[in-house]
């Protein structure tokens, strides 16, 4: 990020602050954290258990179900699914990102629309398509520089009115979804039992994907939990944290495709919304992560915390996993050189994360953990190699 765009996301950071400190101060709030919290520690503890009824139920409710071990075994089965497609679309979803299927159909040539809008225009940016935060993927852009993306991008000069370039952009979405029949979204919780993909959003994106007539959900393993009142529960703390409100316009809850039994009882498929439900289940190193790791309910706090991330913006961070937790998560997803490129030595291990953390993930000890091996592989800053080698010379660090 240049330093216009580290302005102007840490005013918007600002805006959110200021937004929500009354709602997490409530006592509804802080009960619901304590609830959230035992919830995901239970639900990290016994993953794969839940993984294994979570596959049986959806299985019975009529969905096709997929465990991808990483992220090219759910590449294949996405692509063995929309090979035949020309263009598909998709919700904002970290996990999606995490598989790199942008890059993917790219290379496929099938075309992927943004429906959110905030990720629509980074993926619009010719120069920096990396989000600036989970919940407000452009919030680093002012809106001079929004309407100069759109107004490039679309061929037509527009004033930089959010108004405006919100109609363009959805005018501009809702043209291209007319040619889609697939729409790509993940989760924010699985209810293991009931079978079913709780998904929040606000602008209504979701909902036109899952009435497209094939509707695949890619979600990591760690968004399970045991019922649908537990995944409730996590996404209404998620919302609380990361926009300041009680509740999200729109709580999508999929437990199975579209059907009727409107004719005699004779159940069909394909009503109104998807015909086919498919869930790939992605693991892609999840299984060896710190537990504490997958705590995380993807609402954000850390980074607006983050006086490292309020310095450097994305640099900080693995895709769409920002800041220190981020960079912790890409040494599973990936490995100790990735996680050291992400930024493992930028961590101040101030804490600040933790603090404003709702299930208190200990990023700061989780980070120090992965320094240890990471130094052990032989990636540490150069600067580390000198101070060891004049110890060792002459007992003095400098």
């Amino acid at each position: 990020m240049n330093e216009s765009e580290l302005e102007t996301m840490r005013i918007s950071f600002q805006k959110l602050d200021e937004r929500r400190c009354e709602i997490l101060n409530n006592p509804q709030i802080k009960k619901m954290q304590e609830r959230v919290k035992r919830i995901r520690e239970e639900s990290v503890n016994n993953m794969e258990e839940l993984l294994e009824t979570a596959q049986k139920s959806f299985k019975e409710n009529g969905m096709q179900v997929f465990l991808a071990e990483n992220d090219k075994k759910a590449l294949k089965i996405i692509y063995d699914i929309i090979k035949d497609d020309k263009i598909i679309a998709k919700s904002k979803s970290n996990t999606v990102s995490e598989i790199g299927l942008s890059q993917f159909l790219k290379e496929k040539n099938i075309d992927l629309v943004e429906t959110d809008l905030g990720d629509r225009i980074v993926q619009l940016n010719p120069h920096d398509k990396r989000p600036a935060h989970p919940i407000g993927p452009a919030l680093h852009l002012n809106v001079e520089k929004i309407a100069e993306i759109i107004s490039e991008s679309m061929g037509e000069q527009i004033k930089p009115n959010p108004r405006i370039i919100m109609e363009m952009v959805k005018a501009n979405v809702q043209e291209e979804l007319t040619k889609c029949q697939v729409g790509i979204t993940g989760a924010n919780s699985v209810a293991a039992e009931d079978g079913s993909l709780v998904m929040v959003h606000n602008e209504g994106n979701i909902s036109l994907l899952t009435l497209m007539d094939t509707h695949i959900v890619v979600v990591g393993i760690d968004k399970l939990v045991s019922t649908i009142e537990d995944a409730i529960s996590i996404i209404k703390l998620e919302t609380a944290y990361a926009t300041g409100t009680k509740i999200p316009s729109y709580i999508n809850i999929i437990s199975a495709p579209s059907k009727t039994a409107d004719i005699e009882k004779r159940l069909l498929k394909g009503m109104y919304g998807a015909s086919k439900v498919v869930v790939i289940f992605l693991d892609n190193g999840r299984k060896n992560a710190i537990k504490e790791c997958l705590w995380c309910i993807g609402c954000g706090s850390c980074i607006v915390a983050c006086p490292v991330y309020n310095a450097v913006g994305h640099e900080f961070g693995y895709k769409g996993y920002l800041g220190g937790r981020g960079v912790a998560m890409s040494k599973f997803i990936r490995d100790e050189k990735t996680s050291f490129d992400s930024g493992l030595y930028m961590c101040t291990l101030c804490g600040l994360c933790t603090l404003e953390c709702p299930v208190s993930t200990p990023t700061s000890e989780i980070v120090e953990k992965i320094r240890f091996n990471s130094q052990k592989a032989g990636f540490y800053p150069e600067a580390h190699k000198k101070i060891r080698k004049n110890i060792k010379s002459s007992g003095k660090p400098f």
